[in-house]
């Protein structure tokens, strides 16, 4: 529907209309209000050249006679999130320490000269626990990992798998490095459908 501003009733073409008032062909800056939005008016004169006037124009998109605003649509956002407790599965590992090779002796006597090589290089626990945190969290389809704890277990050494030498069964091979428990919980943003 056009709304006009003068009688457009059998008195009157579109064409006619539209000569009688191309001179003045300014806009109708009312605001009406439809079923499906608002949008700005046009004078008879303007809505008859639209349609019927003296070039013909006819097939005019919707767009160009009616401005009916675009809808504004937002999603609603939730965060989920998820904790992750302290167990002894969830570590974060420190930097290994050197080989070792223990000869002709029992596991604990390899472990402790794997310690006792271990030397005592820096480790920022925060960054590794963060690390592997965020590692976790991703593996269970989250971004972001928040609130990483860090818990020093007792006791905090661990080592690598061990390696016995196929021509001498008592040679032990280890390497020993330290680890920390972590606890984090896991984020990510979910955004619900539009409305």
């Amino acid at each position: 529907t056009l709304y006009c501003g003068i009688d457009q009733s059998d008195t009157f073409g579109k064409a006619e209309t539209w000569q009688a008032g191309k001179d003045r062909n300014e806009r109708d800056d009312t605001v009406y209000w439809g079923e499906r939005g608002s949008f700005r008016g046009f004078i008879a004169a303007q809505e008859g050249w639209l349609t019927e006037g003296e070039s013909g124009i006819t097939g005019q998109s919707i767009a160009t006679i009616f401005e009916f605003p675009k809808a504004k649509t937002r999603r609603s956002k939730k965060i989920k999130r998820r904790d992750l407790p302290a167990d002894p599965a969830r570590l974060a590992d420190g930097p290994h320490g050197p080989a070792v090779n223990v000869a002709n002796g029992n596991r604990a006597f390899a472990e402790n000269a794997a310690r006792a090589n271990y030397g005592n290089p820096g480790v920022d626990w925060s960054a590794q626990t963060q690390a592997a945190a965020l590692r976790e969290c991703r593996s269970l389809g989250y971004t972001r990992a928040r609130k990483v704890g860090i818990i020093v277990p007792d006791p905090d050494w661990r080592y690598t798998p061990d390696e016995i030498d196929d021509n001498n069964p008592l040679t032990w091979r280890f390497a020993a490095y330290k680890v920390r428990y972590y606890t984090a919980t896991c984020e990510k943003t979910v955004r619900g459908p539009r409305r």
